[in-house]
């Protein structure tokens, strides 16, 4: 992508800003529900967000999105992969990634995930493993390994969108921070120590900035402390604004004040954005089922459900919704809902939408990040297929799924 295209690519991608007769057009094509990913915004988020940091390594946090076509377009602009899982691991390599770039952050890793990282490391001495637990160095050293370690930090300061992802004061995640001078001379005993890690939240937006630089604060504190190092890895949790009036990221501010905040440091800086890069490359098409007139709601019934989109249910998230069939039409208040039994299946409530009629297609924006990666069958709802968006083109990167896949493992 040349400099030029770069600089015409908007901070954020509103749902207003995608085409409705594009979308339309795969809604019947494709049928629905239907994850649509647009790749070329995929590689101009990567960038936008490399170039506000040239001085440093800038990774892709595979759990947002691990969809081969995600990874294969990164992997083309030059991102390195950070993985959370063994199968993430996996389907890095299976879309071209060299392991020896690779780095695991292992929460709590099952057995089978560190047979597969240490199995990997064997050919792979590049590979990176995190460790937020000394329990995890016990465990490596009985199978063997001593390579590259980084240390994941608990900077007992959370940040985020919501209290489940605020990481940084969670003690599931990573060493006390005081415990962690203690932990790195073991370490450099007996494995490799590269690096120091932390993650302190997601969906930090430039509100949020001030506590975020607190963690970072305290990271670039221990690493001085604990140093030398070869890089010091303060995470992702880079947010993009879900609802309408919200203001983009001001990249340059967060810059700016990340490097403030990590100070002087003899270490390669890396950040792991994740959400950054891929919430607003997707999208959500679902068909209006079901119009349901009740006194105190007008109900919208559709064919996508928390199955197909866990995070209102899950973080009482919003995102943002639009008549795909008929936009010009007059907005009225509706509660948006799925097939699934439970009060939870339910996108919006009271939001004001282009009134909604049966077998309209409505679009549910900024889906693209912790979208499908969350899907699941409740209900034995086959998951849905997604359709890439590249160059102009549409391809099927993900077939529907039948009953026979949802059945298939069971005896």
């Amino acid at each position: 992508m040349a400099d030029s295209d770069l600089d015409n690519s908007p901070a954020v991608r509103r749902l207003a800003d995608w085409d409705d007769e594009t979308l339309g057009s795969l809604a019947e094509e494709y049928d629905t529900p239907l994850y649509v990913t647009d790749l070329d915004r995929v590689t101009e988020n990567y960038l936008r967000f490399s170039a506000a940091f040239p001085e440093a390594h800038v990774m892709y946090a595979a759990k947002a999105h691990t969809g081969k076509s995600v990874l294969e377009s990164l992997l083309s602009v030059g991102a390195d992969i950070e993985c959370a899982a063994w199968g993430e691991l996996q389907r890095s390599i299976d879309a071209g990634a060299d392991p020896n770039t690779l780095q695991y952050t292992a929460v709590n890793p099952p057995d089978h995930d560190l047979d597969y990282a240490v199995d990997l490391a064997d050919n792979a001495p590049g590979l990176t493993i995190t460790i937020g637990a000394t329990d995890t160095l016990d465990r490596l050293q009985e199978r063997g390994y001593d390579g590259r370690i980084a240390i994941r930090i608990n900077p007992g300061i959370g940040t985020g969108h919501h209290e489940k992802v605020a990481t940084g004061n969670d003690a599931k995640f990573g060493i006390p921070y005081e415990q962690v001078p203690e932990v790195a001379d073991r370490v450099r005993e007996e494995f490799d120590l590269v690096g120091i890690h932390s993650h302190a939240g997601s969906g930090v937006l430039t509100d949020d900035l001030e506590d975020h630089c607190r963690a970072i604060e305290r990271v670039g504190e221990m690493a001085r402390r604990v140093g030398p190092l070869e890089f010091v890895d303060i995470g992702g949790g880079f947010g993009v604004p879900y609802h309408e009036d919200e203001p983009p990221l001001d990249l340059e501010k967060t810059a700016e004040m990340v490097r403030e905040a990590i100070g002087e440091i003899e270490a390669q800086l890396k950040l792991e954005p994740g959400r950054y890069i891929v919430a607003d490359a997707g999208l959500i098409l679902t068909t209006v089922n079901t119009i349901k007139e009740t006194p105190s709601a007008t109900v919208v019934g559709v064919d996508a459900s928390l199955a197909t989109l866990i995070r209102p249910a899950m973080f009482g998230s919003y995102h943002p919704m639009l008549n795909v069939t008929a936009p010009e039409r007059e907005a009225h208040p509706v509660t948006v809902g799925g097939p699934v039994c439970t009060s939870a299946d339910v996108f919006a409530t009271d939001r004001p939408i282009a009134r909604p009629e049966r077998r309209d297609v409505l679009a549910i924006g900024n889906a693209g990040s912790y979208g499908y990666e969350l899907a699941s069958q409740f209900h034995s709802q086959p998951r849905p297929a997604e359709v890439a968006l590249e160059d102009g083109e549409a391809r099927v990167v993900r077939r529907r799924e039948t009953l026979d896949d949802v059945t298939r493992v069971e005896q």
